[in-house]
């Protein structure tokens, strides 16, 4: 279970998060909505350890251990995966060597054996094939030349392939058409179970109607100030966040 507690953060003196308290239980998913400036990604970048973001007091509890002195390679061992808003191109990084590294890495530090080239090979492009991400994708650069929906696939195959226990989603929506949009919330949904938490952080309810969360929560002003159902984020489609005190972003 995700646990952060009177989550206080600021980035050179000013104040972003001003007292989050949050639960995500496993099994759960829970959306963040809110307007641009609330702090969701703020949220998002500092539970997987981010740096530049001052944390002045509270904690952030994943399976009952605090995670605050983890470094970011540390917290995605112990389970805790952050899908980009933007995810970056990486000239030069051949993606299927990214990520074997990866996958090895994760498996090393979580005391598994490591996967031989065949094997590897196998697991990578079976998951593919679920996530429609083309062959010739993986023979490319590290999202090198990938329109928006490719990257946000190829992102979730990597989510996929890593098997945490924790999954945040920043804005994956982000440019996405409906098409790429429906991919890829099936590939989010394709990992929902019993002992995963994720948290959708989105400004808008149409990904919701995909991924339907267990529980809504409004933040404003880097808190949260209401929590409710999925019934909610219908709410605030309807009347934007003028009655959090800002505009619809």
């Amino acid at each position: 279970m995700l646990e952060i507690k009177n989550l206080h953060v600021e980035v050179e003196g000013q104040k972003i998060l001003k007292g989050i308290d949050l639960q995500v239980p496993k099994g759960e998913v829970h959306a963040i909505m809110g307007p641009n400036g609330s702090g969701k990604s703020t949220l998002s970048y500092v539970v997987a350890g981010k740096d530049d973001y001052e944390i002045t007091e509270g904690d952030i509890l994943w399976n009952g251990e605090s995670i605050l002195e983890m470094d970011p390679d540390e917290r995605v061992a112990s389970g805790v995966f952050l899908a980009f808003q933007y995810p970056i191109e990486i000239p030069g990084v051949a993606t299927m060597t990214f990520m074997r590294t990866a996958i090895n890495a994760v498996r090393k530090a979580r005391g598994q054996d490591e996967l031989a080239i065949p094997d590897m090979m196998k697991l990578i492009q079976g998951k593919a094939k679920d996530l429609a991400v083309k062959p010739d994708m993986l023979k490319r650069g590290l999202n090198v030349g990938f329109s928006g929906g490719e990257k946000k696939r190829m992102e979730i195959l990597q989510m996929a392939l890593l098997e945490p226990g924790l999954c945040i989603l920043d804005e994956t929506d982000s440019g996405l058409d409906i098409d790429a949009l429906r991919v890829v919330s099936e590939g989010v949904n394709a990992l929902r179970g019993a002992e995963r938490s994720m948290l959708v952080i989105t400004h808008y309810q149409r990904l919701l109607d995909y991924i339907v969360p267990d529980k809504v929560h409004v933040m404003s002003d880097g808190r949260i100030v209401k929590t409710g159902d999925k019934e909610l984020a219908l709410e605030l489609e309807a009347s934007g966040y003028a009655e959090y005190g800002e505009d619809a972003a």
